[in-house]
């Protein structure tokens, strides 16, 4: 019975003062739930812009820092589980994110650019917004396929090379060295 316990999944740990029902009512009007204080009209300005550009965004804004910052991304996952698109929740210097089209590499590469905006939400949801809006920085998968083009044709020209020199090579060699030997014991 304890196998069980080991390996089942742990319980989503929200930020404290969390009240789930109420981040989902209060991102229903605009995509954005903040507390009292925040700038909620710059923020639906800038989520307004991303979906416009085909991010479609919610964002969630807690007060301070939470115990751990992955209670940011279960928040973010618990909130997703109800709404379309990608769901990103700040606090003062941590980011959690969720999203059902972008994927967790892409998600984290603009997290990094968005943490430790001390309390500047508008700083961090821009800077989170304008990393997912630029291109992929690397290829890597046309990377990948012209470095295995590349070693295939490598490969190939050394089948080739070896097959010309052939057996007819080797007993050439051996014959030259066999004659090379002979001419010294003179």
């Amino acid at each position: 019975m304890t196998v069980l316990h080991t390996f089942a999944p742990m319980a989503a740990e929200l930020p404290p003062n969390t009240v789930l029902s109420s981040v989902r009512s209060d991102l229903a009007d605009n995509h954005v739930a903040a507390p009292k204080g925040v700038n909620q009209e710059k923020l639906a300005a800038i989520v307004a812009e991303a979906r416009s550009e085909g991010i479609p965004l919610s964002v969630v804004v807690v007060p301070g820092n939470p115990g751990h910052d992955s209670s940011l991304r279960d928040l973010a996952t618990e909130v997703g589980k109800s709404t379309d698109g990608t769901v990103a929740v700040f606090s003062d210097d941590w980011v959690g994110t969720y999203s059902d089209s972008i994927s967790r590499v892409r998600l984290e590469w603009a997290e990094d650019v968005a943490k430790y905006k001390g309390n500047h939400p508008e700083e961090a949801v821009q800077a989170f917004v304008d990393r997912l809006e630029q291109p992929e920085g690397v290829p890597w998968s046309v990377i990948t396929a012209v470095l295995l083009t590349l070693t295939a044709l490598v490969i190939a020209g050394l089948y080739v090379v070896k097959a010309r020199r052939g057996p007819d090579a080797d007993t050439q060699v051996a014959a030259s060295t066999d004659r090379a030997d002979v001419g010294s014991a003179k």
